[in-house]
């Protein structure tokens, strides 16, 4: 026997009206989406780095002290004669007080330009100095003055072991922007 005939008509499956486009695109979209987030975050944190970056390197920069404030003796530690005379003289038209000129007093060898030894009380002066004298070594010991003696070694040479006034100047305001910015 069949079935007996309906007035309703057979329910064919929809054609053309598949979820999965929609569904994709909306995937799609929400990937999106994310992925920009996830770039805002990311330049977020490179910026912060940056900044502690800047921030470190400003608390390391030398201080910008006035040379009048600054006592150094200049010892020559080379076979070259009137040295520590001519390098005194070329700090003094700087600004410096240079208080004592003479040969190395001590046996300690230096070796390159020279080295800045100083106590801890002359590290200000000494980081300064530095701008100056740029690829000196640093030396501490026990002094208790914040007096600095510029120790001058054999591949010390006038007028290029030296820093230019405009050197030194583009290094303290490199330095003071830096210290601004944090």
């Amino acid at each position: 026997m069949s079935a007996p005939p309906t007035d309703r008509s057979v329910v064919r499956p929809r054609s053309g009206r598949r979820p999965i486009p929609p569904l994709i695109f909306l995937l799609t979209l929400a990937l999106a989406a994310l992925a920009v987030w996830w770039n805002v975050f990311d330049d977020e944190g490179e910026t912060e780095a940056q900044e502690a970056a800047a921030c470190a390197n400003a608390s390391a920069a030398p201080p910008s002290l006035d040379p009048s404030t600054v006592s150094i003796r200049v010892f020559n530690a080379t076979d070259t004669a009137n040295l520590a005379q001519d390098v005194a003289r070329a700090l003094q038209e700087r600004g410096f007080v240079v208080e004592e000129i003479a040969n190395d007093p001590t046996d300690r060898e230096v070796t390159g330009v020279g080295e800045l030894r100083h106590g801890p009380r002359g590290n200000d002066a000494a980081a300064f100095l530095e701008l100056f004298v740029p690829g000196v070594g640093d030396y501490l010991d026990t002094r208790a003055t914040a007096q600095v003696d510029l120790v001058l070694g054999p591949q010390f040479a006038l007028p290029g072991s030296l820093a230019a006034p405009e050197e030194v100047d583009a290094a303290l305001s490199a330095a003071a922007s830096a210290a601004a910015a944090c």
